[in-house]
């Protein structure tokens, strides 16, 4: 069972419904998926046993075969990439990472390189299975990261080796708002209990 807590804003209490919700259950493993601002490692303390670094494949423009045709500008959603006279503009931090680029070069000018956005850490903290990110300061793009860390839980990634224990619960804690991360965070949830506060801003 996948169990996501979410929050229109912050500050709600989200993390400590989340956290108490793992603390009193058997067989947990707890996904902080608030990759931008990751707390739940404070109150859990979990002894981090991995890291790995997480990285989103960016365009490197090979300059001797480019013949700035800019094919690759106009197949770009994101603007990443600009062509102006015979010089190419590459914007990293725009970058989605979606690879159209070079499969629609016609002179296969484009190689992708690995850019870092942020780190993975797994732990345990005491009985409860530990996963969150940490993104890069300055990073827009936390997505990604959030797919990574969902990645870890067998029960979301029918491809992760781990084997699945009976009756484990996965909980999400999921980032605060309706934005993209929140959206990749609940996804695949069975249930997603939203938290919320008597304010005009938590009715809102």
């Amino acid at each position: 069972m996948v169990i996501a807590v979410a929050s229109g804003k912050g500050g709600t209490g989200k993390t400590t419904i989340a956290i108490n919700l793992a603390l009193s259950l058997a067989n947990v493993h707890f996904l902080d998926c608030d990759v931008e601002e990751p707390n739940a490692h404070i109150f859990l303390k979990p002894e981090i046993t991995y890291a790995e670094w997480v990285n989103i494949p960016v365009p490197k423009v090979n300059e001797d075969r480019c013949t700035y045709c800019g094919k690759c500008a106009e197949v770009c959603a994101y603007n990443a990439i600009a062509v102006i006279k015979e010089k190419m503009l590459l914007f990293s931090e725009l970058c989605h990472g979606c690879g159209g680029c070079s499969l629609l070069c016609p002179e296969d000018a484009i190689e992708e390189i690995n850019r870092p956005i942020g780190i993975l850490e797994k732990g345990k903290a005491s009985s409860i299975l530990f996963t969150h990110g940490k993104l890069n300061l300055g990073e827009a793009l936390a997505v990604p990261l959030v797919r990574a860390v969902k990645k870890a839980s067998p029960e979301i990634n029918p491809n992760n080796n781990q084997a699945i224990s009976n009756n484990q619960v996965t909980i999400i804690d999921v980032p605060p708002g309706t934005s993209c991360p929140v959206i990749e965070s609940v996804k695949r949830s069975d249930f997603c209990l939203l938290v919320t506060e008597p304010t005009p801003f938590g009715l809102n």
